[in-house]
């Protein structure tokens, strides 16, 4: 068994390429967390989260100052026990998103290790189940978008070979409608057409705007109300025949597990860096597929490429590309289906150049050490 020796931290800031915004912010900065985990035969593992803008200096704070040093002198190839041993580590501060979103830089650096060690593909070493997934486009469907906007980027995403995209709703209802009418019109009947609210109403009008959907034929109706209101994703469940779908913020296997126990959702959209890492979210995905509910992962396309091939119940990938400017190849798509990458890891081409110039000054730590060793930081800006 190899120990770990070496855990690096940063932070990169990256800028969307497009004005993103839904019914309740703008998506204006990805504040990315970073760990390489080195072990003591010289392998790395890098893994990654991250935060809509804000939060992303406290999840830097927790890996630096409380689970990073813990990890030092563990065997890297013990995930589960390491997973749980630092989500007991924080159990004062859990379950949370800062919580998550720092287990979930850790868990997705020791999976690419392993991957990297065994030699084996992120997908085929969690289970190999589909070799790719159809892609839906999340980018021409912000709520900022004219109807004009919306059609063009349907259509575009039409004959790029896409069979679906996502238009965010949260405008007056008859304008959303309005809105979603002329995008089904314009890419016809066997086109899908997926909606997100993002936790924007309460059971009333969540209720009400899906009646007016309905007609319309729409795929699902993503985070409709929020996240913490199971008895009201209940209701609205059994009163519209559209697929509510919910995910994105939950930030717990337990929390998954009352959503379909309780029949309160039909799609899960389990997000790797929210729910902790690739190793609940692995639990998250077989524990629908006992449900016989398909998994269709929120954003971090990049990765949740792999783990959508790893599961038998993965149905679509969200395509929002934001690693380009990481990265040195990007997720290889073709006819509206993404493909899984076969090099060793999580599949992700970094580019280490890139990296290191766009590390927010300041957010750099290397913490080392070994068997028997205290831990040591070093901080630099």
């Amino acid at each position: 068994m190899a120990i770990i020796t070496a855990v690096e931290i940063f932070m990169v800031a990256l800028v969307p390429k497009v004005r993103r915004e839904d019914a309740i912010q703008a998506f204006v900065c990805q504040e990315t967390p970073f760990v390489r985990i080195t072990d003591s035969e010289g392998a790395e593992g890098l893994g990654y989260s991250y935060t809509i803008g804000t939060g992303g200096p406290a999840v830097l704070s927790l890996l630096e100052k409380t689970l990073a040093p813990a990890l030092i002198g563990k065997e890297a190839d013990r995930i589960e026990s390491l997973w749980r041993e630092l989500l007991f580590l924080t159990h004062a501060t859990a379950v949370g998103a800062i919580t998550s979103l720092a287990l979930a830089t850790i868990d997705t650096a020791l999976w690419d290790l392993r991957c990297k060690r065994a030699g084996l593909p992120l997908w085929i070493a969690a289970g190999g189940a589909q070799e790719s997934i159809p892609l839906y486009n999340t980018e021409g469907g912000w709520l900022n978008l004219s109807p004009g906007e919306l059609i063009e980027n349907a259509l575009e995403s039409k004959e790029s070979g896409f069979s679906a995209v996502k238009v965010k709703v949260g405008r007056p209802v008859r304008e959303d409608v309005a809105r979603l009418r002329a995008v089904r019109e314009a890419t016809g009947d066997q086109f899908e057409i997926f909606t997100d609210a993002n936790q924007a109403f309460h059971i009333d009008e969540a209720i009400r705007r899906a009646r007016h959907y309905e007609e319309l034929d729409i795929g699902w109706f993503e985070e409709p109300l929020p996240a913490d209101d199971i008895q009201g994703h209940v209701r609205l469940s059994q009163q519209t025949s559209i697929p509510v779908a919910v995910g994105e913020s939950l930030y717990s296997l337990l929390h998954f597990r009352e959503y379909l126990q309780q029949n309160a959702c039909s799609i899960v959209q389990i997000d790797a860096a929210r729910i902790g890492g690739i190793t609940p979210w692995l639990k998250a995905a077989h524990l629908a597929e006992s449900f016989n509910v398909a998994v269709c992962p929120h954003f971090l396309m990049e990765l949740h490429v792999s783990l959508c091939a790893a599961v038998p119940n993965a149905r679509w990938l969200e395509y929002i590309p934001q690693l380009d400017s990481l990265t040195q190849q990007t997720m290889h798509f073709t006819a509206g289906r993404a493909f899984p990458s076969n090099k060793p890891g999580l599949g992700i081409d970094w580019d280490e150049t890139a990296l290191r110039q766009q590390t927010i000054p300041g957010s750099h730590c290397m913490i080392r050490g070994g068997p028997g060793i205290d831990s040591s930081r070093n901080v630099r800006s």
